[in-house]
């Protein structure tokens, strides 16, 4: 029930030292995704640290898209060539948008970067704002895939968690999900909740699988920093309770088809999210819009994370930059960063894949990975990263391992 470490911003330099360990190994450039911030919501949620902003009576539509595409043309130097193979409209709440807009966008986008032929995309959206006809014209726009958050289906819950939709209009959403063209789509779903018994959080499980969902991202409530939830915690089950709940949930998936291919995520077979799935093998990312966050390789191995301005008033300022900053991944640090990602993953990854996506020999894990072996939370395995059952539920002290 830990949380993987979050992927914040820290101080770094970058010497010769470290060019010179990245040269070591061949270096390939991973696939490239991107993703598109909207930060508009109706309401803030009072457990939400994402960067979301209530939305006032009209949005600035036509602004916010000429700004991402702007965002967009000043980062397509990083590209390299490469065609996106999944674009993923987070937020916020992106289903605010109208089908004009996004539209708008993804034609712009796609003039200016190649899509892969099957190329994923996803729009995260809440029950609240679903319209059916909006939904079809989406899905017309080659959007292929839904992120639809419920997070439960019981109406004090819902209260609990100041979310502004009820039960009923979750499972109306999943049905005009399919009604419009959309046979690949998620429920967001959360455990751990204030007064949550465990047959309540097995009656939300039981009630979204009833929805047939390719897929189901499960997981627990956290209290996170500047938020409403952090400064007023509610009282939510005791850890005994939420172990119980998380073990009767578990088993509940694999018996109805959700495999649990990483910390939170189920999906049926052949339907993992493969946007999530290029974060988590490391893959790299444009990241445009307002707060939004990129990880971005170049063919000589420099490996850069950046972050954009973060408030959309300044985000759509003219005389404000985009990008609000940068920094290099130092050699020293390749290692947790790319642990931090693929060890969510339940099977792992190829051993070769640490070579592959840093350019370092995987003997740069050297010391360290043969502690975290020894612990028991890593598998003793040479051909394959993969963390045991144990590491799985204690993944930040595997992690610890590899601090740089």
């Amino acid at each position: 029930m830990n949380k993987a470490a979050s992927d914040k911003p820290q101080a770094a330099s970058k010497g010769t030292t470290d060019n010179l360990q990245l040269a070591a190994c061949s270096f390939e450039l991973p696939p490239l995704a991107a993703y598109i911030h909207i930060p508009w919501c109706v309401k803030k949620c009072p457990y939400c640290d994402f960067n979301s902003h209530a939305a006032g009576p009209s949005l600035p539509e036509e602004a916010y898209v000429d700004a991402l595409l702007a965002d967009l043309d000043a980062d397509l130097e990083q590209v390299h060539g490469r065609a996106l193979t999944s674009i993923f409209f987070g937020g916020g709440t992106p289903s605010l948008f109208s089908a004009k807009a996004l539209g708008r966008l993804l034609e712009g986008v796609q003039r200016r970067v190649a899509f892969a032929n099957d190329i994923e995309i996803t729009l995260e959206a809440n029950p609240g704002t679903f319209e059916q006809a909006k939904f079809r014209d989406y899905r017309a726009l080659g959007i292929n895939r839904l992120s639809i958050g419920v997070q439960s289906f019981q109406a004090e819950k819902l209260q609990a968690l100041g979310r502004i939709h009820n039960g009923d209009e979750a499972i109306r959403a999943a049905d005009m999900a399919r009604a419009a063209g959309f046979d690949n789509f998620n429920l967001d779903l959360m455990h751990g909740l204030p007064g949550q018994s465990i047959e309540d959080a097995l009656s939300d499980l039981r009630t979204a699988i009833a929805q047939q969902p390719t897929h189901l991202s499960w997981y627990q409530l956290t209290m996170e920093p500047n938020t409403v939830f952090w400064n007023q915690p509610p009282e939510v089950p005791e850890d005994d309770v939420l172990w119980d709940i998380q073990e009767a949930g578990q088993a509940l998936l694999a018996t109805e088809g959700y495999g649990q291919y990483e910390v939170s995520a189920y999906a049926q077979a052949g339907r993992a999210a493969r946007h999530n799935l290029n974060y988590w093998t490391f893959g790299d990312f444009l990241g445009i819009g307002a707060g939004a966050h990129a990880k971005l390789s170049n063919p000589d191995g420099r490996i850069l994370r950046s972050w954009k301005t973060r408030l959309p008033k300044d985000y759509l300022d003219p005389a404000k930059a985009f990008q609000a900053g940068t920094r290099p991944l130092t050699a020293d640090e390749l290692p947790f960063e790319f642990l931090m990602n693929v060890l969510r993953l339940t099977d792992g990854v190829p051993a070769s894949l640490f070579t592959a996506r840093t350019g370092l020999p995987l003997a740069q894990l050297g010391k360290a990975r043969r502690e975290a072996e020894q612990r028991g939370l890593l598998q003793a395995d040479p051909q394959r990263l993969r963390a045991t059952a144990e590491g799985q539920l204690f993944l930040n002290d595997l992690l610890q391992h590899f601090l740089p």
